[in-house]
């Protein structure tokens, strides 16, 4: 994951930086990815918004729907069937 004299990573920084987070790199990919990230803040920025994206994500599909909104979708499918004839 080397950086131009840009500044800016190559296309797959992301890529790397996906597959560091859900750990299915070797243990040498993981040292170079943790020690460029180390290295280089545009690297860190993109790996920090992926963090609270997953986190976001993770915490959303923890909860429920409340049961009345529940009982409602219900209704409206059930409502739906009968008008379209199902």
């Amino acid at each position: 994951m080397d950086c131009n004299s840009l500044g800016d990573c190559a296309d797959d920084r992301m890529v790397r930086i996906y597959e560091y987070l859900d750990g299915a790199l070797t243990l040498a990919d993981l040292k170079e990815v943790k020690s460029h990230l180390e290295q280089c803040p545009e690297c860190t920025e993109q790996y920090d918004l992926e963090c609270i994206i997953r986190s976001v994500v993770r915490r959303s599909c923890q909860e429920h729907a409340p049961q009345q909104l529940k009982a409602n979708i219900i209704t409206r499918i059930s409502q739906i069937r009968i008008e379209s004839g199902h």
